[in-house]
């Protein structure tokens, strides 16, 4: 019959409580996270709330609306001044030809050469003033003590002296010592050798 050996059995108490110590500390390795180690990434989804302005397509399309607006509005604005420089133009045209009509009736019946050539002179403009055309500057003086109004008419003669073309200017309610310079114009071809000649020029 076989005896327990007291030797034997200290030995497998002690082999049993090193197993299980083993298996404890091996947990306990499981269960500790390496500090040094960087956390596993997380993905999610931007929050849309958050963002501010709009879509590049968006941003595009107001931007092409906004040239677009722009280019129509300087459109506009340069069409608004040529139509303002137009009327202006057509005003000034308009008051030169009822000036001239108004000069003209006021020397119908005055005989001679009128009595204000004296208050009158005259001054060629250069033809690259006056796209070529040929212009003269007429200078009306009121040299008397009282108001009074002007008829002047000037003759485009050519070398023989013949008047072959007439333009009639003038000043209307000028005050003592004031002045009018209207400009007349000849409508002749560039190249016609003219001399202008103050024919007559009345104050009434």
């Amino acid at each position: 019959m076989l005896r327990d050996h007291p030797g034997r059995g200290h030995r497998a108490v002690v082999a049993a409580l090193g197993c299980a110590l083993s298996a404890v500390a091996l947990t306990g390795c499981g269960d500790t996270e390496d500090t040094g180690s960087s956390p596993a990434p997380t993905t999610s989804s931007p929050n849309t709330a958050s963002f501010s302005g709009l879509p590049p397509s968006a941003l595009a399309s107001e931007a092409a609306s906004a040239i677009a607006s722009a280019h129509a509005s300087a459109s506009a604005a340069a069409s608004s001044a040529s139509a303002r420089a137009s009327e202006f133009e057509a005003s000034v045209e308009a008051e030169a030809a009822r000036a001239s009509a108004a000069a003209e009736k006021a020397l119908k019946d005055v005989q001679g050469r009128g009595n204000a050539v004296s208050e009158v002179g005259m001054k060629g403009l250069p033809r690259n003033e006056t796209s070529g055309l040929l212009a003269v500057l007429v200078t009306i003086t009121n040299k008397t003590d009282a108001r009074a109004s002007y008829a002047v008419r000037i003759d485009f003669e050519d070398s023989s002296g013949k008047a072959v073309e007439t333009k009639f200017v003038g000043a209307e309610d000028l005050d003592p010592g004031e002045k009018q310079q209207p400009i007349a114009f000849s409508r002749q071809p560039a190249d016609a050798q003219l001399t202008p000649r103050l024919a007559k020029a009345q104050r009434y």
